[in-house]
C-alpha cells in the first residue's frame, strides 16, 4: 500500500459536516478528475474508502446521484459517471461555470477558511500524490485544465503554500518539494497523521545526516592523529640514529622517550602523561621542534 494510497484513507475519515464544505470538496474532485466536460463526469479510482465516500458526498453537495456506479467491491479501478444531461446542466449552473468553455476556479465558493480546505482535499483525492517521505519528498496535484493549475498555484500562494507549477503531457502539475510544505499542506486538508510521518521522516534523515557527518569528522581526526604520530616516531627514530637526541634539552628527551613509549595516544592524552602534565600546545610545540630537527640531517 502505497504512502498516497494511505493518505488517501486517513482522508476519507474526516466528516463532510457543513454542505458548503461537502460542495467545496466536490467542486475539488470535478476539477481534478479524470474528466469534467459539458457532456460528462468521469472519475476514476483504485482506493475502495474513496469510492465508498463519493456518492454520498455528491448527493450532500449537489442532491445528484451518479449515472453509472462501478459494482459493489469491485476490484481495481472504480469508475463513476454522470451523463445526463439535466443534472450536467444543473451542476454546472451550481458550480457557476455554466457559460464558460473554459473551465475557472470559483472563488465565491471558496471563501471560508474550511472550504478552501475542503476543495484542496478534493483535489488530493482526485488529482494528488505523494512520495513516501523514507524515500523522498514530492507532492504533486494534477489537472488536465491548465487554467485552474495556474489559479490553483495562485490560491495556494495567498494561504501560505508557495508551490511551482508546470505542464507535463497536456496536464497542469502543482507540486511541492519541501518537507515542512508537504507536511502543512496535509495537516491543512485533514491529514495530520501523514504529516506526521512527513516530519518524522524528516527528522530520521536529519539525525541519520548529523551521525554521519560526526563520524567522518571523527574518522578524519583520527587519520590526521596517526598521521602526525607517525611522522613524529619516524622524526625520533631519525634523531636516534644520528645520536643527536642526547644533545637536546631533558624536556625534547622527555617529549621523545614518551612518544616513544605511547605511539598511539592523542597529543592531550599524551600531555597527560608528563610529570607534571604540559599543555597541549606545549606538547605540540616540542614534537614540532623534533620533527624539524630531523628534517635538517
Amino acid at each position: 500500500m502505497s504512502f498516497s494510497y494511505e493518505t488517501k484513507l486517513e482522508l476519507c475519515r474526516v466528516p463532510v459536516q457543513r454542505p458548503c464544505c461537502a460542495r467545496a470538496e466536490a467542486y475539488g474532485i470535478l476539477l481534478y478528475c479524470n474528466t469534467f466536460q459539458s457532456g460528462e463526469v468521469r472519475i476514476i479510482t483504485e482506493n475502495a474508502a474513496f469510492a465508498d465516500r463519493l456518492p454520498g458526498l455528491f448527493r450532500k453537495a449537489f442532491r445528484l446521484r451518479f449515472d453509472a456506479l462501478p459494482q459493489p467491491d469491485q476490484p481495481g479501478k472504480r469508475i463513476f459517471r454522470l451523463t445526463d444531461r439535466d443534472k450536467l446542466l444543473r451542476l454546472r449552473e451550481l458550480l457557476g461555470c455554466e457559460n464558460h468553455p473554459v473551465l475557472h476556479m470559483n472563488y465565491a465558493l471558496l471563501e471560508e477558511d474550511c472550504c478552501r480546505a475542503s476543495f484542496l482535499r478534493g483535489a488530493f483525492f482526485a488529482g494528488g500524490s505523494v512520495t513516501d517521505p523514507e524515500k523522498r519528498y514530492h507532492m504533486e496535484l494534477n489537472t488536465s485544465h491548465a487554467q485552474v493549475g495556474r489559479e490553483l498555484e495562485v490560491l495556494l500562494r495567498d494561504l501560505g503554500y508557495p508551490s511551482k507549477n508546470l505542464s507535463r503531457n497536456g496536464s497542469s502539475i502543482t507540486y511541492f518539494k519541501q518537507s515542512d510544505q508537504i507536511a502543512d499542506f496535509l495537516t491543512l486538508i485533514g491529514a495530520p497523521v501523514s504529516a506526521m510521518r512527513v516530519m518524522t521522516a524528516k527528522l530520521e534523515k536529519d539525525l541519520r545526516n548529523s551521525v554521519n557527518r560526526r563520524l567522518n569528522c571523527d574518522t578524519a581526526n583520527v587519520d590526521k592523529a596517526v598521521e602526525a604520530s607517525r611522522e613524529q616516531m619516524e622524526a625520533i627514530r631519525k634523531l636516534q640514529e644520528a645520536s643527536l637526541l642526547e644533545g637536546l634539552s631533558d624536556k625534547l628527551q622527555a617529549t621523545a622517550a614518551l612518544r616513544l613509549e605511547f605511539p598511539e595516544l592523542t597529543l592531550s592524552e599524551l600531555a597527560e602523561e608528563f610529570d607534571p602534565p604540559v599543555t597541549k600546545s606545549c606538547l605540540n610545540h616540542r614534537l614540532r621542534k623534533l620533527t624539524e630537527l630531523a628534517r635538517g640531517l
